[in-house]
């Protein structure tokens, strides 16, 4: 998508400076179309009597007049009359224009106002709007309109957008969740309606015009410190104890002989208690989903612990054997879960569990006469919480079948690297090991043996991806840094592709 900026360089001389402040107009500007119900336009001069479009907002308290968004057209001769004269002469120009399809014409009015920035005009703002006939302005209008109008000279003195750094207004209250209006004092001017409804629940039922927001017990901290830094302030705060408002307070300044003053300020206000509420509950949520797992974590820890020492007292090897696997299968599982419950949110970062899974088996794997070096490359990105404890249980069936098929007892060890990536909501894994291999002829789905029974069916059942195993090339070995073909001929590749699900 174009941007304000590419626009800007590409069809204007303005210097990174002016476009720095054409992007502020453009990230403050929303409540300032919410004031005068309105589109408004911004344009930039190519030099050569022509103006184009480089952003566009829609009022939110009216109707739109532009479906489509303008942004990279050029102004008709029209419009581009008026633009001319704004940036001419530095103040604001009122007029006509014809707007809508050929078919269906309509006359719109237009305000053009030059966008000054160090002593010059950098831009022309265009308020655009068609005219009810019949219909008188009410209050509330009158008294946006009036606030809009400070802005106006705001916007062509320089004065606003505000310069340096300002709080991020994306998530700010917009002028119809609430608006109140100050004077020099602090003192309230105007009320919205829905901004009274706002004093109401937090139980101030006086009038409040007239009166400045301490004496009526309304928190005025943001008023004072945007009063004091000259600079919009947006402040999230309980006013009383069962009531949150966030509030944006933006000052009216003027430039007058003794410098810049502040002659007021705009205060909107947006009730967010509910929201508030959804967040608590959220984070009870999560923290209660993050206490089970690490008690399901420590009940899996203590069965874990019970199946030891039942195998102290087992004489049959194969018997041990068993039950020692199946103590290496919990422990994977309550690993999961032990990263689970520090783990925030519905999804894991896989790497969290791999990494200490390799750690699990250099423990419980290797033997001294077998030494076998486990390694990880790739990340692998985040996985569902759901995805996490039978990929983990698969990838530790496949450690356990890396080591006792390519390096049997008595052999001289070796390696076995896992590698994984993430493209496209698809997680692939690979288990490389440079042992004796498989034969090319191996077929995983006539596999009897429990472990990588286990493996297949959770991949195909529980995880809906696909798995190969085969024989490794040279090139597979050097991917992951396992030797060249001369040292480690053999090896054994295990694919696994598994959709996360996840963005």
């Amino acid at each position: 998508m174009t941007t304000l900026a590419d626009l800007s360089r590409q069809h204007s001389s303005l210097s990174e400076d002016d476009i720095d402040h054409l992007h502020r107009l453009g990230a403050e500007w929303a409540f300032l179309s919410d004031l005068c119900f309105a589109d408004l336009l911004l344009h930039v001069s190519s030099g050569d009597g022509k103006w184009v479009v480089v952003d566009q907002v829609r009022p939110a308290t009216s109707q739109t007049m532009y479906v489509t968004d303008n942004i990279g057209t050029w102004a008709g001769p029209e419009r581009a009359e008026y633009l001319d004269k704004a940036a001419s002469s530095g103040s604001s120009v009122d007029g006509e224009i014809v707007v809508g399809t050929e078919a269906k014409p309509k006359t719109a009015r237009m305000r053009a106002i030059p966008v000054g920035h160090d002593g010059k005009v950098v831009a022309v703002l265009t308020k655009e709007w068609i005219v009810r006939s019949g219909r008188t302005l009410g209050e509330l209008e009158r008294a946006y309109k009036e606030v809009f109008d400070q802005f106006v000279t705001m916007i062509e003195t320089g004065l606003f957008p505000y310069k340096g750094l300002v709080a991020d207004s994306s998530a700010a209250p917009r002028v119809g969740d609430g608006v109140m209006m100050l004077d020099a004092d602090g003192t309230v001017t105007y009320v919205s309606p829905n901004a009274n409804s706002a004093l109401h629940r937090v139980g101030i039922q006086a009038n409040p015009v007239g009166m400045r927001l301490a004496e009526l017990g309304f928190h005025d901290g943001p008023a004072r410190q945007a009063f004091e830094r000259m600079e919009p302030v947006i402040e999230e705060f309980e006013q009383g104890s069962e009531v949150t408002l966030l509030s944006r307070c933006v000052p009216l300044i003027d430039d007058t002989a003794q410098g810049h003053v502040v002659t007021g300020g705009l205060m909107l206000i947006r009730d967010v208690t509910e929201l508030r509420k959804r967040d608590r509950l959220l984070l009870s949520k999560d923290a209660t989903i993050r206490e089970i797992h690490h008690r399901v974590k420590n009940n899996l820890q203590t069965i874990s612990s019970l199946l030891r020492l039942q195998a102290r007292r087992l004489t049959s090897a194969e018997a041990k054997s068993a039950v020692s696997e199946s103590v290496r299968r919990i422990r994977t599982i309550a690993l999961v879960h032990e990263s689970l419950s520090r783990e925030p949110g519905e999804d894991i970062a896989f790497i969290e569990i791999v990494k200490p899974l390799l750690r699990l088996a250099e423990e419980g794997l290797q033997s001294p006469d077998r030494p076998v070096r486990f390694t990880v490359t790739g990340d692998g990105g985040r996985i569902p919480a759901n995805t996490a404890t039978p990929l983990s249980v698969v990838l530790t069936e496949l450690l356990q079948n890396a080591v006792d098929h390519g390096f049997p007892e008595g052999s001289r060890g070796g390696e076995v690297s896992v590698a994984l990536s993430q493209r496209d909501h698809q997680l692939e894994l690979r288990v490389i090991d440079n042992g004796r291999g498989v034969d090319p002829g191996f077929d995983l789905d006539q596999v009897t043996g429990l472990g990588l029974s286990i493996v297949r069916t959770l991949v195909t059942t529980e995880l809906n991806g696909t798995i190969t195993m085969r024989p490794a090339t040279p090139s597979d070995l050097e991917s992951v840094g396992l030797g060249d073909s001369a040292t480690h001929p053999h090896g054994t590749v295990v694919e696994l592709s598994v959709s996360t699900g996840s963005s």
